[in-house]
């Protein structure tokens, strides 16, 4: 018997739940990446920002809460959460913060190679090599979560 997202005959297997072994090791990678990129020095503030965008693109409801909420702890204000879709539209956000949200976008949609080779060229300019690698793992981790999320239909409680 397997768990369903809500909707009658738009039932949905949680694949989270049917397969635990699986989400499991997914839930460690998303371990090992937080350790990644604090040990790189990149914020919490920063990933939940690049969690964020990337659920945002994928639109992914779920995340979309969990990492709100997440970000909101973490320091983030409200005005800038709710700008964030538009974030090259405003000065609210860093040199190093628009570069990491570039390199997250470009890796959730890396067919566009010439927005992947400006954003890697503008996270070049203000990240080291760790830091790089740690902003990709977090935006790989999200696009995973949201996938699951997503197809799943895991829903969005008051």
């Amino acid at each position: 018997m397997s768990d369903t997202a809500a909707g009658p005959g738009d039932a949905r297997v949680f694949v989270d739940k049917q397969s635990p072994k699986a989400y499991h090791a997914l839930l460690q990678t998303a371990e090992a990446v937080r350790a990644t990129a604090a040990d790189a020095g990149v914020d919490r503030v920063l990933v939940e920002l690049v969690n964020l965008r990337v659920s945002q693109i994928n639109g992914c409801a779920y995340c979309l809460h969990v990492h709100t909420r997440a970000a909101l702890r973490a320091g983030e204000t409200a005005q800038r959460l709710g700008v964030l879709a538009a974030w090259r539209d405003t000065e609210l956000f860093t040199d190093r913060e628009r570069a990491a949200l570039a390199l997250a976008e470009a890796t959730t949609s890396p067919a566009d190679a010439g927005a992947q080779d400006a954003a890697y060229a503008g996270a070049r300019r203000v990240f080291t090599d760790d830091e790089i690698s740690a902003v990709v793992w977090v935006a790989v981790a999200i696009n995973a979560f949201n996938r699951v999320s997503i197809l799943s239909k895991h829903p969005v409680r008051p």
